[in-house]
């Protein structure tokens, strides 16, 4: 891992965010439009290979240096972090658990951003509870027919492929046994957007239902060339992609901090800025403690990632903390800037719409407070 590099990487995308992003982030947020200009600039910064191994085309980027930049990011647009993430969570699963050949044909067009991807987990009926996804992939000589629909999927329309969980064998148990993975790629067969999903907050991304029909996927696309081993390797993957909506947290909660603090010094009443009033400080105080905290936590998660060790406890708990002080953040920022916090033209209500976002995406908390109990108790087994 080369310091140097990757905080010079960190500094191209702060100064494209100061320079590119922030300004015109809410004009495209309120007209939810596809940021096409900004996705081609994060394609020439190589961001869609930030985490890809350098030997594929990627920048190799630690962990730690890839939660800094989708803070970044998300300070100056959160949508920007999720065309990333969806896409590198795609990249790390092949990246990781894909065979010698599909390593070859996937990944340095996906660092390079000529392939795009996404991850098409979720289900209409099946959120975090994975094993319960009914989407069936079944052989046919040398092809597998793909069956079934996906909720919530990012990158899905402006995308090009996407990492699909499949039940091979539905009748498994545990029923995560009969999960597998698949490279999806699309073509003029499907699979079909069939709806792009209107959300309270995180707009201006594809976030949309798609649809497998009878789609026929060669047999050479199975991550892994072998059925049954999808949950384990998807699983693997969320720990980077929780380290990514933590950042994000992180990086709205930094943005709501700077508008909140900037506006207290600015803003006068009775006599005095009101970041002079207690009241206040108490507010600014709680956001400061709660971002530093949050930053910690996110940066301890991605440094367990960069040294091959287990994080699901660590990522989970950054996203678990992180999501809940952006939310808390947002609201105080709010409080702070009171009428025009509520208004449209500043960017503080746009940041309280996207908090929510990061509570869900990627397993709710509640989930998320589950699985961390379940991780103490099997680590700490008296």
């Amino acid at each position: 891992m080369d310091e140097a590099y990757d905080r010079e990487v960190v500094e191209a995308v702060r100064r494209f965010v100061d320079r590119d992003v922030i300004p015109i982030a809410s004009d495209l947020e309120h007209e939810d439009a596809y940021p096409h200009a900004l996705v081609a600039k994060m394609k020439e910064l190589g961001l869609f290979g930030a985490t890809i191994p350098q030997e594929h085309g990627g920048l190799g980027l630690s962990f730690v240096s890839y939660a800094r930049i989708m803070a970044e990011l998300s300070r100056g647009w959160m949508s920007l972090a999720g065309v990333i993430n969806s896409h590198l969570i795609m990249g790390y699963i092949i990246a990781n658990h894909g065979t010698d050949e599909q390593k070859k044909r996937f990944l340095p067009a996906m660092a390079a951003g000529e392939k795009r991807g996404g991850l098409a987990l979720t289900e209409p009926h099946a959120g975090s509870d994975v094993q319960s996804i009914k989407t069936t992939a079944n052989r046919h000589g040398d092809n597998y027919v793909l069956s079934g629909s996906k909720m919530f999927i990012t990158n899905a329309r402006y995308g090009t492929m996407l990492a699909v969980a499949a039940k091979t064998d539905p009748k498994a148990k545990p029923a995560y046994a009969g999960i597998s993975m698949f490279a999806v790629e699309k073509n003029d067969t499907g699979p079909t957007v069939s709806r792009q999903l209107k959300k309270l907050g995180y707009k201006g991304i594809d976030t949309c239902e798609v649809q497998f029909e009878d789609l026929q996927v060669p047999k050479d696309n199975l991550i892994g060339g072998a059925e049954g081993q999808g949950f384990k390797q998807v699983m693997s993957a969320l720990e980077v992609g929780r380290i990514n909506v933590a950042a994000r947290a992180v990086g709205v909660g930094q943005a709501a901090f700077d508008n909140a603090i900037g506006y207290a010094q600015q803003r006068t009443a009775f006599g005095k800025p009101i970041g002079e009033h207690q009241a206040v400080q108490l507010l600014l105080a709680d956001m400061g403690t709660r971002l530093q905290a949050a930053r910690l936590m996110v940066e301890h998660a991605a440094t367990k990632k960069d040294a091959g060790e287990r994080c699901d406890v660590e990522a989970g708990m950054a996203k678990l903390f992180a999501s809940e002080a952006c939310a808390k953040m947002t609201l105080d920022a709010l409080r702070v800037l009171g009428g025009y916090g509520y208004m449209a033209e500043f960017p503080v209500e746009r940041f309280y719409r996207d908090a929510p976002l990061m509570m869900i995406g990627e397993g709710t908390n509640e989930i998320q407070a589950l699985v961390i109990a379940r991780g103490l108790l099997s680590r700490n087994r008296i």
